[in-house]
């Protein structure tokens, strides 16, 4: 089998500029021959960077381009539309999450993907978080005991690359679908369901501090998972500065678990009681490179993903069913 791939970017806008590094760092296999962007500029910029043709649509690259894969990073409201036509011409896709802002919507891509049965994988990169997989190693080996409960926090600026400029998509609700639950939550739904398990039910309150964003900017929430451990899920996104306090902290029986801003988690049990750092330094960014390294071996070595797609379900009912929360002001059940 071939040892290399040719891969188009789709939409060349912030994130591509996330995703390129890390596909040169993690998967030196996949050669980026398209760039494909509705705005020509954005779109030749790309290819002068890469090597690849510019086109302006994906219908122009798959009628004139050379690629086997496309890296889907378009407003959420897209997803389906773009998914769809790249399975129909045989393509595999890495489609950036969530897999789409309605759950018809995400029905039907995946019957698009069974039909082609192509490689598909949902781009959530905390799936691959090196801070995230050391902690979960802790909780695996029993170093804190029987998990109690747990709080997934993220505090945020509206980052220029993100949420800057005249007509920001992410601020604009019909085309992401929400505000910080549905597009930045999801980072961290992710690592708690690879820690806690699947969330059976949610509630929780919203808050606009940032106002430019049509969606919401502050949730706070509580998540109760089919094992019966419920966790605190906090979010805000504002200007001005923040309290560098822990990203994840897992309580169990016999200590805690933190994944700190820094990159560093840490231990805290009867054995170190003053905390001690496991594993490396990682940090956010280091997760990238691993997400197309999976992608890689997927398309290449027909090796399962870390995650399937499907996967990405659960942080869209939990996003869902939040926002049901928010209007009847009960737990809502996230899978029904």
């Amino acid at each position: 089998m071939a040892r290399t791939f040719k891969m188009a970017l789709v939409g060349c806008g912030a994130i591509s500029h996330m995703h390129l590094p890390a596909i040169r760092e993690g998967a030196p296999e996949i050669a980026i021959t398209a760039a494909i962007d509705a705005d020509r500029a954005r779109a030749e910029a790309m290819a002068r960077e890469t090597g690849a043709r510019a086109f302006t649509s994906l219908e122009e690259g798959l009628a004139h381009g050379d690629f086997d894969a496309v890296d889907l990073m378009l407003p959420h409201h897209l997803h389906e539309e773009v998914a769809v036509q790249a399975f129909a011409a045989g393509k595999h896709v890495l489609l950036e999450k969530p897999l789409a802002t309605t759950l018809d919507a995400c029905e039907r891509i995946l019957a698009a993907w069974r039909r082609a049965g192509t490689v598909f994988m949902v781009a959530e990169n905390t799936q691959y978080w090196p801070e995230v997989l050391v902690a979960k190693r802790v909780l695996d080996d029993g170093a804190i005991g029987d998990v109690v409960t747990a709080r997934g926090s993220f505090a945020i600026p509206p980052i220029e690359m993100f949420y800057g400029g005249d007509r920001p998509w992410r601020c604009d609700n019909s085309a992401a679908g929400g505000g910080i639950v549905i597009d930045a939550a999801p980072h961290w739904i992710r690592p708690l369901r690879m820690l806690l398990g699947e969330v059976e039910e949610v509630i929780g309150a919203l808050g606009r501090p940032y106002p430019a964003m049509q969606g919401e900017s502050l949730v706070r929430s509580l998540l109760r998972f089919r094992s019966g451990v419920v966790a605190v899920l906090d979010g805000i996104m504002k200007d001005g500065p923040f309290v560098p306090e822990a990203m994840f902290r897992i309580t169990g029986a016999r200590g805690e678990v933190t994944v700190e801003r820094s990159g560093r988690v840490m231990l805290w049990n009867a054995e170190h009681p003053e905390g001690q750092q496991v594993g490396e330094v990682g940090g956010y960014m280091r997760s990238y490179p691993g997400e197309f390294a999976d992608f890689a071996a997927a398309v290449l070595d027909g090796r399962a993903p870390a995650a399937g797609a499907e996967a990405a379900l659960g942080e869209l009912r939990v996003a869902l069913a939040l926002y049901r929360s928010v209007e009847t002001r009960r737990w809502e059940k996230v899978w029904e």
